[in-house]
This record gives structure tokens, C-alpha cells and sequence, in this order.
């Protein structure tokens, strides 16, 4: 069956294609948010005159050949948009697709077949080799009837396994539960958390503008906190899900693993934690009871799926877009990150469509394996250690398909101000800033280090968390012209900056020990 796959997806993405390509698609999704867009008409920013995209229009008409209009990339983006199509096909052909399973392999054939369909040039696979967890198929947190519980009855809690989590023993464990609300709390309690289910109940801060900031402030508990659970000997961990949304849907995540130290570890669903802190602080001894049949197999093969357009005057210099093609194995992973694959891949359709071609190569790169080790962005800064010095900017997509609000970028002083300029014209579709960051994405950190300068794609943030690493990270969640919207200016900003006359200054970039002489 395998042998027909890539033929099969081929198929019906050229046939997406089409479509997107042909009369104007509707935009309304059944239960998708409400719109938040800028308005139908396609509005030019006040004096102006021309909306070319250039980083210096100074420069004569001649050397803006390869140049387009913004109007005119807007106009195709809004009215024949190829995104949601895209995001429907990805959806449909790899629902899960975490890492070393065969939802990711599926994903890397979709990516394949859908660069050839969409004309890209040099399309490749650049191998990597991933790790392999499963979920399995038991996740049961109880909590037997105790003094805090005059009911009699026992109480199952809604969980998700935290990735990478082991196993508990055949018939699961059974602790007394200690409430704490830091790293440095549970360190505190020494010998008194040996052999407790410790409870890192510390949500998310509601008060926080920033809703990732708000995650930044208590993801450690998730990330760590059950490695040092096991450091002061407890017997499993329990962790409020990272989510500012109040309800009973579990968010999973990574915990960082070292194999036979590691304690079972769970995201307990922030209801569920709320019901269970209650009985807590009622004063009550509560206990609890665990079972998982997760477990750790063999790296696989994978890889990177790489596809290209390249430059009519410097092909050898660089600008990459992408996301990563990875998700966790509940919902399907629309926003996280199939919203960035795909705003990566409608960007280069839509520049293609419009017979756009920059000077330099812009390349799409959709990574594997984000979401539990960054093996895919390491293995692409690995394989093009020698070409590092021509990638002239690297740009990811990995908060989503909301509708823009900016761009993060870590880079010079002297590329923002650049960067700012080319982006001017976008505040009409939702782009309010270009600010300056001290990390751009994950999966850009490699690339970071040597020197390339990186952009993050920001998407509104108001709802993420309400669906990111969660069954409800669905499809219908996705508006399809927020996505559209987010494709568009992608597509803006990557070809300012592969047709601009001058690359952007680089960033100061410490020695490479791999080529140092």
C-alpha cells in the first residue's frame, strides 16, 4: 500500500491545486473562529504609491525585475487562496504524526509529493534519524475513595501521557499525592517526597499579556519537573496542562527523559487539577493510582523534506521558510505545526503562480522532530555546515494559523531596520510589528548559533494554548483566511528578502569547532 501512497497524494493535491488556482474558493469554515482580517478590498498604505516589495526602492526598475506588487500577491493570496486546501490535505493524509511512527512517515511522502505538485525545484528528502516513543493504550489516573472523598466512589481524572514518559509497572502504582507549586518547592521536601505522586499544580498565568509568556512561566514543571521528581526518589508525576483554557481536554508534551531515571509522568487536565487541589487543601491524605503502557523503541529513519525555488541571479545564497512537519499524536496537529508547513508551501505557490523570480534561492525546509529533539534541525545545520555563510535568513512558522500580528527577529540592528522596511507594507494584513527577539524558533536555533539570521512568524496568540499540544488541535479550528492571511505575508517578507540587491547583515557568529583551522 505504501507503493501507491506517494502517487495517491500526488493526485489529490495537483487536483487542490487546480482548484486553489481556478474560480475563488470560499473562505467560510462551519465552525471555524470568527473572521479577524482586514477588510475584502485590498487597501494601499496611505502615500504610497507602489507597494513593490524590494528592500531598497531606491533601486532602478531594471534591478526590481524579479520583483512583484504587493497588491498583486494579496490580490491572488485572498482571492484563489491554496492554504486551506493544503492544511485539508495534510490533515487528511497524516493526522498523527509524532515522530518515528508511521503518521510520520506518512507526512514526509505527503511533503514530497506535495513539493512536486506545486512545481518546486530539487525536491529531496535529507535523512535524519528520530526517536521512537508510543503512547500505548492505557492512561488511567484514579483517585481511590479516601477521607476527602466520603462518597465512596473512585474518581478518574482526564490525562494524557507526557512524551517520553515510561511505562508504570504491570497494574500500575499507587502513592500519596504531594501538592507543589515549584521546582525548588519539591527540592525542599527531601526525604519527604520519596515514594509520592507529586503534583505540580502551578497553572499558567492568566494575568500575563503575553500567552507565551504565561507558558514560559510554568512549562518547567512539565519540561523537567518529572526528572526531578525522580531525583528526590517519588514515584510518579503529575502535571497541570499547560493550557490557560479551563476544561476537562489534557495537553500533552516533552519531558526531558534519561533512560531508568525517569518517573512515569502524566498532564492531568486543568479541571482535573482543580479538583484535585481542592481535596488537597481540604488537609486530607489523598491518594492516587497510575497506569501507562507507554513505551521507548528503537530510533527510526526520517527525514527533512526540502523543495526549492531557485534564484535567477544568486541561486548559491539561501533564504529558508518553514515549519515542522512532527506533531504530537493527539488532535492533527492543524495548527501545531501544520499551519506552518503549509504557510511555507502556499507561499512559494503563490509566488510561482504570479511568475515571480527572486535572485536568490528560496528554500522551504519542513523539519522532522521539534516537538521531542530537534533531530531534524540538526541534522539540516549538519548537512549544510559549508553553505551556512550564504543563508541570507531562515524563517519559521510555529505558533499557529491565527491571524498575523508580526514578526520576532533575532538579527542585527541593522537587518531589522531592513526588515522593518520591507514589512511596512503589510500592516494592512494584520503585521503591527518587527521587533527584535532573542529567539526566533526552535528549530532556527541551530542555524541561529552559526550566524544566519532567523524570523519567527507571529500569529495572534489568544487562543493557542486553548488547543496546542490537545485532541482539539483540529482542522475545523483553522479560519481559512487567517491562514491565507498568514501564507501571504510569509510570502511577502521571504521574497523581499531573496530579491533584495544587498543580503541582510549577519549576525556575530562565535568559531565553528568543525571548521575552525
Amino acid at each position: 500500500m505504501h507503493h501507491h501512497r506517494p502517487l495517491t497524494l500526488s493526485l489529490l493535491v495537483v487536483l487542490l491545486f487546480a482548484t486553489a488556482c481556478g474560480a475563488p474558493a470560499s473562505t467560510k469554515a462551519a465552525d471555524g473562529p470568527p473572521h479577524a482580517g482586514p477588510a475584502d478590498g485590498l487597501p494601499t498604505r496611505p502615500g504610497r504609491t507602489s507597494n513593490a516589495l524590494t528592500a531598497d526602492p531606491a533601486l532602478p526598475p531594471a534591478a526590481r525585475s524579479g520583483s512583484g506588487d504587493l497588491e498583486l500577491l494579496a490580490r491572488e493570496a485572498l482571492t484563489r487562496p491554496g492554504a486551506p486546501a493544503l492544511l485539508a490535505s495534510l490533515c487528511a493524509a497524516a493526522p498523527r504524526r509524532l515522530s518515528g511512527s508511521s503518521g510520520a512517515e506518512a507526512a514526509v511522502l505527503w511533503a514530497e509529493s506535495t513539493m512536486h505538485a506545486l512545481g518546486l525545484e530539487n525536491v529531496r528528502r535529507e535523512p535524519c534519524l528520530v526517536p521512537h516513543w508510543e503512547r500505548g493504550s492505557v492512561a488511567r489516573l484514579s483517585l481511590p475513595p479516601g477521607e476527602s472523598d466520603p462518597s465512596g466512589e473512585v474518581t478518574e481524572l482526564s490525562i494524557l501521557a507526557l512524551g517520553g514518559s515510561p511505562p508504570t509497572a504491570p497494574g500500575g502504582l499507587e502513592a500519596e499525592v504531594l501538592m507543589v507549586n515549584s521546582l525548588d518547592e519539591l527540592r525542599g521536601l527531601g526525604e519527604r517526597a520519596r515514594g509520592k505522586a507529586i503534583f505540580f499544580a502551578r497553572p499558567m498565568d492568566p494575568a500575563a499579556p503575553n500567552p507565551f509568556a504565561a507558558y514560559g512561566g510554568a512549562v518547567d514543571q512539565r519540561g523537567v519537573g518529572p526528572l526531578v521528581a525522580s531525583e528526590v526518589g517519588a514515584a510518579f508525576a503529575i502535571v497541570r496542562s499547560m493550557t490557560l483554557a479551563l476544561d476537562d481536554h489534557p495537553h500533552t508534551g516533552s519531558m526531558r527523559y534519561v533512560e531508568g531515571v525517569s518517573v512515569p509522568a502524566v498532564a492531568v487536565s486543568t479541571l482535573g487539577a482543580e479538583r484535585l487541589a481542592r481535596r488537597l487543601a481540604s488537609g486530607a491524605v489523598v491518594r492516587a493510582r497510575l497506569e501507562l503502557d507507554c513505551r521507548w523503541l528503537p530510533d527510526v529513519p526520517s527525514a527533512n523534506v526540502v523543495g526549492e525555488i531557485v534564484g535567477r541571479e544568486r541561486p548559491e545564497e539561501i533564504v529558508v521558510l518553514g515549519g515542522h512537519l512532527d506533531a504530537w499524536d493527539v488532535g492533527e496537529g492543524a495548527h501545531d505545526d501544520g499551519a506552518g508547513c503549509v504557510h511555507a508551501l502556499e507561499a512559494v505557490r503563490l509566488i510561482r503562480t504570479l511568475g515571480w523570480k527572486p535572485r536568490r534561492t528560496l528554500r522551504v525546509v519542513l523539519w522532522m522532530n521539534e516537538e521531542n529533539g530537534l533531530r531534524g534541525a540538526l541534522a539540516y545545520r549538519d548537512a549544510h555546515r559549508a553553505e551556512m555563510d550564504r543563508h541570507v535568513l531562515a524563517l519559521e512558522s510555529d505558533r499557529g494559523g491565527f491571524a498575523p500580528r508580526g514578526f520576532d527577529c533575532c538579527v542585527s540592528d541593522e537587518a531589522l531596520r531592513a526588515l522593518s522596511a520591507m514589512a511596512e507594507g503589510l500592516e494592512p494584513y494584520g503585521i503591527g510589528f518587527v521587533r527584535a527577539s532573542a529567539n526566533a524558533g526552535a528549530d532556527l536555533g541551530p542555524l541561529q548559533e552559526l550566524g544566519v539570521p532567523t524570523v519567527g512568524f507571529v500569529p495572534d496568540a489568544a487562543r493557542y494554548f486553548d488547543l496546542h499540544h490537545s485532541m482539539a488541535d483540529t482542522l475545523s479550528t483553522v479560519h481559512p483566511r487567517e491562514l491565507e492571511l498568514g501564507a501571504l505575508c510569509v510570502a511577502a517578507l521571504c521574497f523581499a528578502v531573496a530579491d533584495a540587491e544587498r543580503p541582510l547583515a549577519r549576525l556575530p557568529r562565535p568559531v565553528d569547532p568543525l571548521h575552525e583551522h
